[in-house]
């Protein structure tokens, strides 16, 4: 009980931070952003909004103009479930790679999702 209330209390102060903290994004040619736009078509991140680990990712893909699917697995049942399933728990954040093949990798681990994004799109 006293996680569950010291979670609500700082809950607005991470929101507040992770939009005024928030990278201003690379800038590419139009033709490398589509390109970009295009291979991050596979890519979702399933996040918690107020989970620091989450808003780590979400500042690294803003920090490389990165348009990737949010989903949301703590407020939304169906993120949640496809998370669990795919996954196999539910931790995020978690990267959902989908190659060009059509095979599907479930990436956890913050770091181990930005060293990805960094190596995939710097």
């Amino acid at each position: 009980m006293f996680f569950r209330t010291l979670r609500l209390i700082l809950m607005p102060f991470m929101l507040l931070w992770a939009k005024l903290a928030m990278p201003k994004g690379v800038v590419r040619s139009a033709e490398a952003q589509r390109q970009v736009d295009q291979q991050c078509s596979q890519l979702a991140l399933y996040h918690f909004s107020t989970c620091p680990f989450c808003i780590k990712v979400r500042h690294e893909m803003a920090r490389l103009s990165l348009p990737i699917t949010l989903r949301d697995a703590q407020h939304d049942p169906e993120h949640r479930k496809a998370l669990l399933q795919g996954g196999g728990k539910i931790q995020t954040p978690c990267l959902h790679i989908t190659d060009a093949q059509g095979q599907v990798q479930w990436m956890y681990e913050s770091n181990d999702i930005i060293r990805y994004l960094q190596q995939r799109f710097s």
